[in-house]
């Protein structure tokens, strides 16, 4: 009797034991809304993680721009640059058509210019540019006296002066200086002048406008000199 008992008080406490955790299940079961929970969580961190893809969107937007608008700016200063660089060459071909004066572009005369009772006389020479352009001339003419007794060549005197531009018909000048025969005799007498431009080799024939002889030297030829363009004067 004692034993059928405790059999079923056995038996009422599983039937416990095993209720008990079948309501502990559905309990969790029914708790189990909290998933929903989690997932929403999940969804709201995605929407997060899209925004920030968003912002970074408006970053490359804006590194794009930046790079557009420094190429252009930079590409459009380096036009201007060469611009530039062609008006320098246009100015280097302009100083090129001037050209040198040659014995084609000038008209070339002489005339006496010495001041009375002066040792040393003086003929000018003058240059006139009759091209209708521009030339440059700078230098040394070449003169050659000619002589009863042979051609006389005039050596260089002072220093050169700066090139000079000389426009149409304007006029550049040198001068030749030569002794005055004082000797009483006839000395040796000037059939003419001989004048070739600087840089050139073609030379011009003139009638000679000073005196008529110079004097007789020990060498057999008189000191003549010939001064440098521009520099028009009277002998010392």
């Amino acid at each position: 009797m004692r034993v059928q008992k405790l059999t079923i008080a056995a038996v009422a406490v599983a039937a416990g034991l095993s209720l008990t955790a079948c309501g502990s299940s559905d309990s969790t079961a029914k708790s189990d809304p909290s998933s929903p929970a989690s997932n929403s969580a999940a969804t709201t961190g995605g929407s997060g993680t899209s925004g920030s893809t968003t912002g970074g969107s408006g970053t490359a937007g804006s590194a794009t721009g930046g790079t557009g608008s420094g190429s252009n700016t930079s590409a459009t200063n380096g036009g201007s640059g060469s611009s530039g660089s062609t008006t320098g060459g246009s100015g280097s071909n302009s100083a090129a058509k001037s050209g040198r004066c040659g014995a084609d572009s000038l008209t070339i005369t002489a005339s006496d210019n010495t001041i009375k009772n002066d040792s040393t006389r003086t003929v000018v020479v003058t240059l006139k540019n009759k091209s209708g352009k521009s030339c440059t001339i700078s230098g040394f003419a070449g003169v050659d006296l000619k002589t009863s007794s042979g051609t006389i060549s005039a050596k260089r005197s002072g220093q050169p002066n700066a090139a000079t531009t000389l426009k149409s018909g304007a006029e550049v000048f040198f001068p030749v200086f030569y002794p005055a025969n004082d000797s009483g005799g006839s000395g040796v007498r000037i059939t003419g002048l001989l004048v070739t431009p600087p840089n050139d080799t073609r030379t011009v024939s003139l009638a000679w406008p000073g005196a008529a002889s110079l004097p007789v030297t020990e060498g057999g030829g008189a000191s003549v000199e010939v001064g440098p363009i521009d520099s028009a004067g009277q002998g010392s």
